[in-house]
């Protein structure tokens, strides 16, 4: 009898990633995946990086347990940061969850399922920071054909004061570059045409690997991959970004442009209590190396406001910052303390409302300067890989540039996996909007004109 399965997936591209790899995993097996209110099993990836992330996860949790109540299932798998964090209260709490694995455990999921289903309630949580029990599957069957998300390191060794991943993901570990190079040709061969590197921090790979083998390393292997067409990566850090890595993207065509390079606070004083590891000037260096290398280079950072002890002072720096760094885009968050993190024990702790109010203040800025320099698009012709349909309005697809802008376009479903030239027509402070100038067809390798 085959067993059915559904996957819900929260928080981070890693964990699209391992949700991609489970289901190919499962299918390979024999399961089915079906609809999640009449599957035997769900399967949940979770995040621990904000609170309200797992209360999210807790709240359907609790629906799937009314599910379980009156039709005895969906029996449910909690895997991944929250798992590890909240550990076996977990399987106290709700008789519904069977599974409880750490993000680190991953490869023992698809057995742990199968014992599930035959009763045996399953708990592996990860005690050593650096054990990993890995998948070995190629996400081949995931939500979308034409690109695809490959890990390169897991865990990460940085402790900044207010991050919970290295507690929940474990100390960082490179994956083999063998392992990853067969990964993307295998992708390839399954028709993707764009892969994006992950990582906590893509610019220590290599560093506990005994070879010489670094991230600019993998960039330029992973680029000379046959039939792939762009490379992507993130996230960076800004203490790890070196010259070898600008150089390999100036030099590797099939490496895209785009950088999220998080910088987090304006203060010095507050990346120093962040435990950051450079100054605001040394940052600035970065950018100025990256523009001059790379004319065309879209950066995106990330950013917290309202860090234990910030004053005003220290907030508008940050808003000084961003009037001179001119970020395409920035991914913003209020502090939220996560027990266990230095941060969540420091003094003069930011009252929500203050919180809310710099948040405010920040992304009515950074939307003026997105507008701005999207704007400045206009008129302009790119490269648009036509991957998905946009999420809102009928008869629209949605693409990306080698900068990584979003582009929305006309069209239907015969166009997907298409590589475009758009002209872009119109801006917003998240989106470009354009119309198709031409087109290549992978399946015949000709270019057709519109």
């Amino acid at each position: 009898m085959a067993f059915s399965f559904a996957i819900d997936i929260y928080g981070c591209q890693m964990n699209q990633y391992d949700g991609d790899r489970l289901r190919t995993s499962l299918i390979r097996r024999g399961w089915i995946e079906t609809d999640r209110n009449e599957a035997d099993a769900v399967v949940i990836v979770t995040c621990s990086i904000r609170e309200k992330a797992e209360q999210k996860v807790l709240s359907e949790i609790g629906r799937y347990g009314k599910l379980y109540k009156t039709k005895g299932k969906p029996l449910l798998a909690v895997i991944g940061c929250m798992a590890q964090n909240m550990g076996a209260d977990l399987l106290r709490r709700f008789p519904q969850v069977k599974v409880v694995t750490g993000p680190r455990h991953i490869g023992w999921v698809p057995d742990a399922l199968e014992n599930a289903m035959r009763h045996k309630t399953v708990l592996y949580l990860d005690e050593d920071p650096r054990e990993m029990i890995d998948l070995h599957d190629a996400p081949v069957i995931r939500s979308n054909p034409y690109k695809a998300f490959v890990t390169i390191a897991h865990g990460c060794d940085n402790f900044c004061t207010y991050c919970i991943v290295p507690y929940v993901r474990g100390r960082f570990v490179s994956r083999r570059p063998n392992e990853i190079l067969k990964e993307v040709s295998e992708l390839v061969d399954d028709g993707v045409l764009e892969v994006t590197l992950l990582g906590q921090n893509v610019d220590s790979y290599g560093k506990d690997l005994k070879e010489s083998y670094r991230f600019s390393n993998l960039l330029r292997d992973v680029a000379k991959v046959p039939r792939l067409l762009r490379v992507r990566f993130t996230t960076s850090h800004p203490r790890d970004f070196t010259e070898d890595v600008i150089k390999a993207m100036a030099e590797e065509s099939k490496i895209c442009p785009a950088v999220n390079l998080p910088i987090q606070s304006g203060s010095d004083r507050i990346l120093k209590k962040m435990n950051r590891g450079y100054t605001v000037e040394g940052y600035g260096r970065i950018i100025k190396r990256l523009r001059e290398a790379l004319p065309e280079v879209s950066i995106t950072s990330d950013l917290i406001v309202g860090f234990p002890g910030e004053t005003e002072e220290d907030f508008q720096c940050t808003l000084e910052m961003l009037k001179t760094m001119e970020f395409g885009l920035v991914h913003t968050a209020s502090y939220s303390p996560r027990e266990g993190t230095p941060a969540a024990n420091m003094p003069d702790q930011i009252p929500e409302e203050e919180k809310k109010r710099r948040l405010s203040i920040v992304n009515e800025l950074q939307d003026a300067i997105s507008f701005k320099k999207n704007k400045i698009l206009e008129g302009k012709v790119f490269e648009v890989l036509l991957d998905d349909f946009a999420p809102k309005g009928k008869g629209m697809l949605q693409g990306r540039t080698p900068t990584d802008k979003v582009v929305l376009v006309p069209g239907d479903e015969s166009m997907l996996g298409k590589l475009c030239k758009v002209r872009i027509t119109g801006a917003s402070n998240w989106y470009l909007y354009g119309e198709i100038v031409s087109f290549r067809d992978f399946s015949d390798v000709l270019e057709v004109r519109i």
